[in-house]
């Protein structure tokens, strides 16, 4: 289905839209929203909103680069490519591969763990403490004394390890992309 014609302005604009939505996001969520609410809610909040809001804007991602993707593939036949058009499909092919695995198995996985941590958090009078790392003694003790939270503990930072690599790997994917779009602009 893919097309040799030049794509039409709606095209172009609807691929700006996708990726610079997709950049703003990952942003503001990673570098901004993130150190705020860490700085000024308790723990339990923090997370809770992070359960409810990290899934949706990993799967919010997943769609933008499949549809970059998507767009891309269409306007630039595998048959004509050269080597940087074809680079730039196999960067929105690993920012497809790579969104989609964080949202349906590596932010999933820490949304569950953390829930499950933070029963056991309640059930021990934690979690109410502003920010992250505040009261490290507790949570420290915490895990010496349970074997289920000292595990979810050690299985949450590998999933928020995994889920962080993932996310800069888009990041720098679409970094990438929004290099090679610049250097493709005829004008401003």
């Amino acid at each position: 289905m893919s097309t040799d014609q030049e794509p039409s302005v709606t095209v172009k604009l609807l691929q700006l839209l996708l990726l610079s939505t997709y950049w703003g996001m990952q942003i503001w969520v990673t570098f901004i929203s993130s150190f705020v609410m860490d700085s000024h809610l308790n723990r339990h909040t923090y997370g809770f909103i992070q359960s409810r809001l990290v899934p949706f804007y990993l799967h919010l991602g997943s769609a933008c680069a499949f549809f970059n993707l998507t767009i891309y593939a269409v306007y630039h036949p595998s048959d004509i490519l050269d080597d940087r058009e074809a680079f730039q499909i196999f960067i929105f092919f690993v920012s497809v591969t790579v969104a989609a695995v964080n949202a349906q198995w590596f932010g999933q996985m820490t949304s569950e763990i953390m829930a499950d941590m933070h029963l056991i958090e309640q059930a021990c009078g934690l979690g109410q403490d502003i920010g992250l790392s505040s009261n490290r003694e507790a949570y420290a003790k915490l895990c010496e004394t349970d074997v289920k939270y000292k595990h979810l503990s050690s299985r949450l930072w590998l999933y928020r390890l995994l889920s962080s690599l993932s996310n800069l790997c888009c990041i720098g994917c679409n970094f990438y992309s929004l290099c090679y779009m610049a250097e493709n602009l005829v004008t401003l």
